[in-house]
């Protein structure tokens, strides 16, 4: 082989100094659904918002537009911004992915107008405010912090009244009572759902490890990216037994849309259920108020982390 002498590689590295420098890459443009990013985006667009009101013009110095804007940030950086309400470290965002506004990962955008609704877990009509505080109960796990019951959050709390806030301003314009189309989208067709006890923990133990260890990690505690953590998907600083991700055909419908995300939606139902169940038969809080739930509808089947009572109204 031809040596270069040290002058010749000081020519070499002086032309290419005198190249002019390749331009940056342009990014790959966001494909949106309507007003929602698509499904199909992977990671890359993780932290892409179409509507934020950090950045929004209309939005002024007024109480409700401070109000709003601390709301996405309560949304989007849950653990930094209430820690004492998210003791584990998952936030609103983990689960309603791009501050609510993705499709099949249980978008929020025009939803605040369907309220108050029906809450079939709660046998009552749910406020905004009321379904907010039970995501911060339950999917957040502020119960499992060191809070006094009476410091919980509820509908009054500040927090709670902020992503309200936020949620409401993500449904400026929409048609109050009507269900946007995009709702519900996340779940798995009944016709695909497989009973309960011939989902196999075993194989969804082999799923989980070979497409979701990357970023969950093998323990599901985690994987740090950059400067963010994927979610813990069991033990202390996850969400609790009383949380809708805590019921496996839940869970299971987040996992077919939205995972695993660098190649999003592309796991059969079949396979996410399986996956589902194991996740689900892993260790994680309880949720201190259980024994008040289902009291009124029927304990669906798939809350595996609930004891069938015998009430009033039946065997649940």
């Amino acid at each position: 082989m031809r040596r270069h002498t040290p002058f010749a590689l000081a020519l070499l590295a002086l032309i290419a100094c005198d190249r002019p420098a390749a331009e940056p890459p342009v990014p790959a443009p966001i494909t949106m659904t309507g007003p929602l990013i698509a499904a199909s985006m992977s990671m890359k667009a993780a932290w892409e918002f179409p509507r934020n009101p950090l950045t929004d013009k209309t939005l002024d110095n007024s109480k409700l537009s401070e109000e709003i804007r601390r709301g996405f940030k309560l949304f989007t950086n849950t653990p930094a911004e209430a820690p004492r309400l998210a003791p584990g470290g998952m936030s609103c965002t983990n689960c309603h992915m791009n501050a609510g506004q993705r499709e099949k990962s249980m978008p929020l955008v025009n939803v605040a107008g369907m309220f108050p609704e029906y809450n079939r877990r709660s046998g009552r009509l749910y406020s905004l405010g009321d379904r907010v505080t039970d995501c911060f109960l339950r999917s957040e796990n502020a119960t499992g912090g060191e809070l006094a019951a009476d410091q919980l959050p509820n509908a009054s709390s500040p927090e709670v009244l902020a992503i309200s806030a936020y949620l409401t301003w993500l449904a400026r314009g929409a048609e109050v009572g009507k269900n946007p189309s995009w709702r519900g989208q996340n779940t798995i067709a009944a016709s695909a759902l497989v009973p309960l006890e011939k989902l196999d923990r075993a194989k969804g133990e082999a799923i989980y490890q070979d497409r979701c260890a990357t970023c969950h990690g093998p323990d599901g505690q985690g994987v740090q990216i950059g400067d963010k953590i994927a979610g813990p998907l069991w033990g202390e600083r996850s969400w609790n037994d009383g949380a809708g991700a805590a019921r496996v055909y839940t869970l299971a419908g987040m996992i077919r849309y939205s995972m695993p995300y660098l190649d999003p939606g592309n796991i059969t139902d079949e396979d996410a259920q399986h996956v589902a169940a194991f996740i689900n038969s892993k260790p994680r809080p309880a949720f201190p108020f259980k024994e008040r739930d289902y009291r009124v509808e029927k304990l669906p089947a798939d809350a595996v982390y609930y004891t069938r009572q015998v009430s009033r109204v039946g065997v649940r």
